[in-house]
C-alpha cells in the first residue's frame, strides 16, 4: 500500500510527462512540486485548515463571493480617496474571526472540549490553542455560524469577541 506522499508524487510524475516537453523544464518543475508537497505535509492541522481556506479564497471557490483580484489596488484606492473610504465603510462585513480573549481557569477543560467541536483539532492541539489566549480560534466564519459558538463559549466562562 502506497503512502499519500508516494501516490501524490507518482501523480505528479504522470502529469509532468504529459505536460512538459523538455527535460530541463521538467526537472525544475518536479523539484518545485516535490518541495511544495513536502512543505504541505509538514503542516499541522490548524495550518492545513488555514492553507485550505486561503487556497480556496485565491481560486475564488470561497462561500463569501468571488476572489478579489488586485488587493494592492483596492488598498491604494481606499488610502488615496475620501469617497472610496466611505464606500468601504458602507459595505457590511461578511467574514468574521472568533477570538478567545481570556477564560476562567475552572472552565478550561470545558472550553477545550467546545473548541474541539467546531474545529477538527485533536485534544493536544486544542489544549495548546486555548492556552495561547488571546488567540483567533476560527477565521472567516459568517455571523450566523459564529454567534452560536460565541454564545456557548461565553456560557462556559470565556471572553470571546468577533473581529
Amino acid at each position: 500500500m502506497q503512502s499519500p506522499r508516494m501516490r501524490f508524487l507518482s501523480g505528479v510524475r504522470l502529469l509532468r510527462r504529459s505536460l512538459c516537453s523538455t527535460a530541463t523544464t521538467t526537472e525544475t518543475r518536479s523539484q518545485k512540486l516535490e518541495r511544495i508537497a513536502d512543505e504541505l505535509l509538514d503542516l499541522n492541522k490548524l495550518e492545513r485548515h488555514d492553507y485550505a481556506v486561503l487556497f480556496r479564497f485565491k481560486l475564488g471557490l470561497n462561500k463569501y463571493g468571488p476572489a478579489i483580484s488586485g488587493l494592492d489596488s483596492s488598498a491604494s484606492a481606499s488610502a488615496g480617496g475620501g469617497a472610496a473610504g466611505t464606500d468601504s465603510k458602507a459595505t457590511e462585513k461578511t467574514a468574521f474571526d472568533i477570538k478567545l480573549e481570556k477564560f476562567d481557569a475552572a472552565a478550561k477543560i470545558k472550553i477545550i472540549k467546545e473548541v474541539r467541536t467546531f474545529t477538527d483539532l485533536g485534544l493536544k492541539e486544542a489544549k495548546d490553542l486555548v492556552e495561547k489566549a488571546p488567540i483567533v480560534l476560527k477565521k472567516g466564519v459568517t455571523k450566523e455560524e459564529a454567534n452560536p459558538i460565541v454564545e456557548k463559549l461565553k456560557e462556559l466562562g470565556a471572553t470571546v469577541v468577533l473581529e
